[in-house]
């Protein structure tokens, strides 16, 4: 199988834009002042523009796609006996029905526990190259198998869940058939990862209308664009084709849910920089995922804006691209407008037989 490859155009870009990254994980422009193709500036700051997603979805060699792989990976996904209850799936947290997402505003686990994060979608996490609000599983390999020994979510064994699937005869012919042995965790982990790469979200008002078509998106969304690269400065975080830089950053997003505190990245890199400090979330297929920030904190993107807009929250490691936006209430409206065109394609979607 041939492994896929960046088009020749994507690659030169990451190459300029490598050229201009510093020690602060940001972009600036050269000294000249002039930004390099592909790429917008803000107060100095330059990031990569915002485009359609790349058609090739990003692939380790170590674990490629084939048919039997994610179908074995989509059975495991909607499969309530990666926990400990039996009850709890990855698809219990994770709901194709919510944007893969889940709709509440913190997700519940085996027993009822609650958890102290909103769960992310799985939507376009091919791009990422960490996983989880806080980066610390670095594919999506390790994401899959990291809720299941999770004592809030599957509250599962790892060694517990390999011999309760390796018990089952559809499980024990399909992993001998896809990868040759007996069920096994990290069987478990490629195959869904596997199918999850599977799960994009493309095809948006706002493709069809950098590819060419001027009629789809309304006036109001267009005039969104333009406020989401300028004044709303949304694009020093939320650029590239997935709309999200995948870096952390501290909001001053209010701290809500059953945690007293989440010092998110920073418990995972113990830099200080890093308190408080979340994930980029893509912003593709925004209006299925509601709600938002990493604790759910807000119902609506109306509640998001307004927050933005007023220069995130008090906090004494807020990010440095926050800063008072002093939009105007069309302005806002048009924002919201524009999110509301990355709505991607639905996905076609039927529930898999479970092996017995």
């Amino acid at each position: 199988m041939v492994r896929p490859v960046l088009p020749l155009c994507s690659i030169l870009m990451l190459v300029c834009i490598a050229a201009f990254v510093t020690g602060d994980g940001l972009v600036h422009a050269s000294p000249s002042g002039h930004a390099p193709h592909g790429t917008v500036t803000i107060d100095g700051v330059t990031v990569p523009d915002i485009g359609p997603l790349p058609s090739v979805v990003p692939i380790p060699s170590s674990n490629l796609n084939y048919a039997a792989k994610i179908e074995l990976g989509k059975q495991l996904y909607f499969d309530g006996r990666l926990s400990k209850n039996n009850a709890i799936s990855c698809a219990f947290c994770h709901n194709p029905g919510t944007g893969f997402a889940d709709s509440r505003q913190t997700s519940i686990g085996v027993g009822g526990g609650i958890g102290g994060r909103q769960s992310p979608t799985v939507y376009n996490t091919a791009f990422n190259h960490v996983q989880f609000w806080d980066g610390r599983a670095r594919s999506l390999e390790e994401q899959a198998i990291g809720p299941i020994h999770n004592p809030v979510e599957m509250a599962e064994t790892h060694e517990h869940v390999v011999a309760k699937l390796g018990k089952i005869k559809g499980y024990q012919q399909q992993f001998r058939a896809v990868f040759g042995t007996e069920v096994n965790l990290q069987g478990i982990g490629e195959a869904i990862a596997a199918y999850e790469r599977t799960v994009l979200s493309t095809n948006s008002a706002f493709d069809k209308y950098v590819l060419g078509d001027s009629k789809a998106m309304d006036e109001a969304a267009v005039r969104g664009l333009s406020v989401f690269k300028g004044k709303g400065r949304c694009i020093l975080c939320h650029n590239g084709a997935n709309f999200t830089d995948n870096q952390f950053h501290n909001l001053g997003v209010p701290q809500v849910g059953p945690m007293k505190e989440d010092l998110g990245r920073f418990n995972v890199s113990r830099a200080e920089k890093d308190k408080g400090a979340f994930k980029t979330p893509t912003l593709r297929s925004i209006t299925e995922t509601a709600p938002y920030m990493h604790d759910g904190a807000f119902k609506t993107l109306e509640e998001v804006v307004e927050f933005l807009d007023q220069g995130g929250g008090n906090n004494p490691h807020l990010s440095p691209l926050m800063k008072p936006l002093n939009m105007t209430a069309d302005e806002k409206a048009d924002l919201v407008a524009f999110l509301k065109a990355l709505t991607g394609e639905r996905i076609k979607f039927s529930m898999p037989q479970l092996p017995k």
